[in-house]
């Protein structure tokens, strides 16, 4: 029976319409978040992790499966955004690997790259945890190397790996006590199942064919030849170098202008609607998102002229962290480099002296990002719940501090992976201190020494922050069971080390009570409070004064930490 191979041209228009299908179901993943917090969520970090691929793929030639592949692993890697998009991006550079040096892909060849990619995806993980995305993605390529053993149609075969993939994503409640008590499935493993159904849909015709053109006459610039690499301007060392093909239309992109900023409720201000925004910024550009909270998002879109894109988004608040890009002469750059990388005489760049120590740190809030650098950090990255930085986001903040030896700080467990992603990138010594919260980070930055031994300074970081114990104060997003807790939309909730202990209708009340079961517990000498955008001073100093009498023992401070969502974080030593 015959059937038709994957090619490159097919490879893209999957690899398209599976973006597109996720991005369409985004909120459906998010939903299924057991956390009611307002955190970072699933199904936008693989969302926006996929869109960083598609912007590869787009650009890339479609000749052969393996040069579109590279695309979705570079692009993926370096937009990889929570673990969630970590995971995933491992996903595609092991099925780049599969891909490796072919033309197309039959049905074998099809099984055998996705087992590639579950293979790689485990090997990044420290400790694998069952009933997640790796379950789905593991049982689901599974199947399909069963299937490819008898059949090379790989319609065939990637059909029953969607249906391998519906079916363990069913099994991950029974996998994950936490997913049945609270009666979802799992979010990552969703997010696959949704790629992997794009992927089908668009093999299997469901999508119209590709519209045949007419070979293009020959432009009179010279053709761009077909050895040029492009490599990521920040990643220098042999190892970790991902070369792949120029596209030498790159430069005739119709919206040059690459924007990212944030939008700042104004004080008093309505709550900033991204879909609204969205929809406004439709007719100005392409590759356009609008994440984040009422309080504060991220805008991201490619213009041609981003005057228009700041006049309507300063209209919903401050625009802060403006950063805007002109493509054409990025391209420039990356082939200069590209010349220069491959180049033996080129001179070598200027180095910072190897004692250099440097700190990169994530957060989010003006008076965090204030503590943080007053305790010596040198960059800040704007981000943590909701908004979880990229992998490009930290590559970019390590080279850009001013040493050779860069200490990372992610404050945020969602965090930790890309940031792991982005120490391998780079020729710089990077140490990434895990922190999985902003009082972590902060008691880290205490031990914290701009010279010495990075390896002796590293575990006296650690050391310092495994005596912090963390609360945080915030609301809930949807209705939920949570362990023993019948929790409600807007209900007030106390986290204690990430995990929900209570719950009650006042920010003060709540952080009071859960106070007292964490010094009952762990017993400490210091009460760190930082109070967030939504709390004002005077309401502030009263918690501090009510702290004062109910513990009189403990030391009791208080900063404003200006953080969105989380009304305190506060912090037990």
């Amino acid at each position: 029976m015959s059937y038709q191979a994957i090619d490159g041209k097919t490879l893209k228009q999957m690899i398209l319409h599976a973006a597109g299908t996720l991005d369409a179901h985004k909120d459906a993943v998010n939903a299924l978040n057991v956390f009611p917090v307002p955190d970072g969520d699933t199904g936008t970090n693989m969302s926006m992790t996929m869109a960083s691929a598609t912007r590869e793929v787009e650009r890339a030639k479609d000749r052969t499966v393996a040069e579109v592949a590279a695309a979705v692993a570079q692009g993926s890697l370096m937009g990889a955004r929570g673990n969630s998009g970590v995971i995933l991006s491992q996903l595609f550079r092991g099925f780049a690997k599969g891909c490796d040096g072919h033309t197309s892909l039959d049905g074998p060849g099809l099984a055998r790259a996705l087992q590639e990619g579950v293979d790689t995806a485990y090997k990044a993980v420290m400790k694998p945890v069952e009933g997640t995305i790796l379950t789905v993605a593991r049982e689901s390529a599974a199947a399909g190397m069963v299937v490819s053993r008898r059949q090379k149609d790989p319609v065939k075969v990637l059909r029953a790996v969607v249906e391998a993939a519906h079916a363990a994503l069913a099994k991950t409640p029974d996998l994950l006590p936490v997913l049945k008590k609270a009666g979802v499935v799992d979010s990552g493993g969703q997010g696959l199942t949704f790629i992997l159904r794009g992927y089908l849909e668009a093999l299997s015709g469901a999508l119209p064919a590709p519209v045949e053109t007419e070979p293009e006459a020959a432009e009179p610039k010279a053709a761009e030849p077909e050895t040029a690499v492009r490599r990521d301007k920040h990643d220098t060392s042999p190892a970790a170098r991902i070369a792949f093909k120029v596209d030498a239309e790159l430069a005739d992109i119709k919206f040059p202008y690459d924007c990212e900023f944030f939008i700042r409720r104004y004080p008093n201000g309505a709550p900033i609607v991204h879909d609204e925004v969205a929809r406004g910024m439709e007719s100005m550009g392409d590759s356009i998102y609008v994440v984040g909270s009422e309080e504060l998002a991220k805008v991201h879109i490619h213009s041609n002229n981003p005057g228009p894109v700041m006049s309507l988004c300063i209209q919903y608040g401050d625009l802060i962290d403006i950063v805007i890009h002109n493509m054409r002469e990025q391209h420039a750059d990356l082939l200069e480099h590209a010349e220069r990388a491959t180049t033996p005489t080129a001179a070598p760049a200027e180095e910072c002296s190897p004692d250099a120590i440097g700190v990169v740190a994530v957060a989010v809030g003006e008076g965090i990002a204030a503590i943080f650098r007053s305790l010596g950090v040198a960059e800040i990255i704007q981000g943590g719940q909701t908004m979880n930085p990229s992998t490009q986001d930290l590559l970019e903040a390590i080279e850009r501090c001013p040493a050779n030896q860069v200490f990372v700080l992610p404050n945020n467990k969602n965090i930790i992976l890309a940031a792991e992603q982005a120490a391998a990138l780079t020729a710089k010594k990077v140490y990434v201190v895990p922190s999985r919260s902003i009082p972590q980070g902060i008691a880290a930055m205490v031990s914290f020494m701009p010279e010495g031994d990075g390896d002796k300074l590293q575990k006296a970081m650690v050391r310092s922050m495994d005596h912090v114990q963390t609360g945080e104060i915030t609301f809930s997003v949807r209705d939920t069971l949570f362990g023993d807790l019948v929790i409600k939309e807007g209900d007030i909730l106390g986290l204690w080390n990430g995990q929900i202990k209570l719950t009650g209708t006042s920010p003060e009340e709540v952080l009071t009570e859960l106070l007292g079961q964490m010094t009952a517990e762990q017993g400490g000498e210091l009460i760190s409070v930082y109070w967030g955008e939504g709390i004002d001073e005077a309401r502030a100093q009263d918690l501090v004064a009510q702290l004062r009498k109910r513990f009189p023992e403990y030391e009791i401070e208080a900063q404003f930490g200006g953080q969105p969502l989380y009304f305190y974080v506060f912090s037990l030593e």
